[in-house]
């Protein structure tokens, strides 16, 4: 979570939000870096396994993970 005081302005989120979905891993949110799909993939869980779903659903088939 980012929690705290921006100046004036309260920050309060998530840095992660990842579903199971129909057995693949959604990732919903992701403000990691260099990205969790790739620690996913690189820890051998099968790209086709993990969804991009802060991708729109017509640009998913261009990051070489699941399409959902």
């Amino acid at each position: 979570m980012h929690v705290g005081w921006d100046g004036q302005r309260r920050v309060h989120g998530s840095v992660l939000h990842i579903d199971i979905i129909g057995g693949r891993i959604w990732i919903q949110h992701d403000g990691t870096s260099p990205g969790v799909a790739i620690e996913l993939a690189e820890d051998g869980i099968p790209k086709d396994d993990i969804v991009l779903g802060f991708r729109p659903a017509h640009l998913r088939h261009h990051t070489g993970f699941g399409v959902g």
